[in-house]
């Protein structure tokens, strides 16, 4: 194991400068070559003369101990981040406007671009990595959940807005750790905020039957609704999933890809119904010019033409594959799976959608018994 010990040289002007000697050397996160000495780029006075110069040598030998202590933890740990220029004056808010760049066909682009102004809003134009912490996470949770909407005023941030701002920071937490910005993997050790019991607005059978028998100006947002339907796919997964993902002959279906969200590869068995909305085989995506904007405008006119008055989003059809699984009886673990969640937990939320439907349905029986029939009932 390296040892950090704090050794100094002497400089002009009759001072000696502070430095870290780390033996055996460590590997340099920049360069990739072995590195021994860290400078702190703060010196001492060789002789001091004047009080002045006997409290500045005094203040400075405790900030030097201070700092050795640290890094040799951080030596420990193998974190070697201290000596990186780059970590040390990389700015996070230009990383997490790169991240947002990588996303600019996707769905929640804007969602994206809220997270992002939130997050200036309360740390400003420039973090340094190093500024990164626990805490400074936990300020930044309490903020969202506490703070005026930027768009309302005076309107608090709905939990599960926050929730999912919040979900984007540790997500380029993650990454930022991943690309070496990072000493250590804080989305590991910042908790995420605790969503809100929300309503998923679904559809059920009998109104998924009527949609599919309705006519739609679109095929393709037709098909590729019923196909979400069908499989429990996001937008974002059905947008860009491509034939050669597809294997698998007649009653045994399957594709093989990464889900877009999670970065995973999946293995996502999906049945021969779903299999034959995809039209003709071909090569390439399989949804070809399928566009979110085009998505929004067809789809409110196709609910209102099927005489649905829901108000269902493409993501619906995700809850409307989860909620119909459940109710009919496929266990909670499966249908976890089949969404790609990573918390069973989060699955869960429709297994409470599923018995609130159990408790209404269970009201709906009722006899009409009048006063004499009570009467008559508790006199015997």
């Amino acid at each position: 194991m390296s040892r950090v010990t704090l050794r100094s040289k002497s400089i002009s002007k009759g001072r000696t400068s502070l430095f870290l000697d780390i033996y055996p050397p460590v590997r340099h996160p920049d360069s990739g070559k072995l590195a021994r000495k860290h400078y702190l780029k703060i010196f001492l006075y060789a002789k001091p003369k004047t009080e002045r110069e006997r409290f500045h040598n005094k203040e400075t030998m405790e900030l030097a101990l201070n700092v050795a202590a640290r890094r040799q933890l951080d030596v420990q740990n193998l974190r070697f981040g201290f000596l990186s220029s780059r970590m040390l004056k990389g700015n996070f808010v230009e990383y997490l406007q790169a991240e947002m760049d990588k996303r600019r066909n996707q769905s929640n682009l804007e969602n994206w671009r809220n997270a992002i102004k939130y997050f200036k809003e309360f740390a400003g134009e420039k973090v340094l990595f190093p500024e990164l912490n626990e805490t400074f996470s936990e300020k930044y949770a309490d903020y969202l959940l506490s703070q005026p909407s930027l768009g309302r005023a005076g309107k608090k941030i709905k939990t599960n807005t926050a929730v999912a701002y919040f979900a984007k920071y540790r997500a380029t937490l993650k990454q930022a750790f991943k690309d070496g910005f990072l000493p250590v993997n804080l989305y590991e050790l910042v908790d995420p905020i605790t969503p809100e019991g929300t309503h998923r607005e679904f559809l059920f059978l009998d109104e998924l039957q009527q949609l599919a028998d309705t006519r739609c100006s679109s095929e393709l947002v037709k098909r590729s609704a019923l196909f979400a339907a069908l499989t429990g796919l996001r937008y974002s997964d059905v947008a860009t999933i491509c034939w050669e993902e597809i294997r698998g002959g007649e009653g045994n279906y399957y594709i093989q890809y990464a889900m877009e969200k999670t970065d995973r590869n999946q293995f996502h068995p999906i049945p021969d119904q779903a299999y034959q909305m995809l039209g003709r085989r071909a090569s390439g995506k399989i949804f070809k010019g399928l566009k979110y904007s085009h998505v929004n405008a067809i789809l409110p006119v196709w609910l209102k033409a099927a005489g649905i008055t829901k108000h269902i989003t493409f993501h619906c059809f995700r809850h409307t594959f989860a909620t119909l699984q459940i109710l009919f009886g496929t266990d909670v673990v499966t249908v976890s799976k089949l969404l790609g969640h990573k918390n069973i937990m989060t699955t869960m939320i429709y297994v409470h959608i599923v018995d609130k439907l159990k408790r209404e349905a269970s009201h709906r029986i009722r006899l009409e018994i009048g006063s004499k029939w009570l009467e008559l009932n508790q006199a015997s």
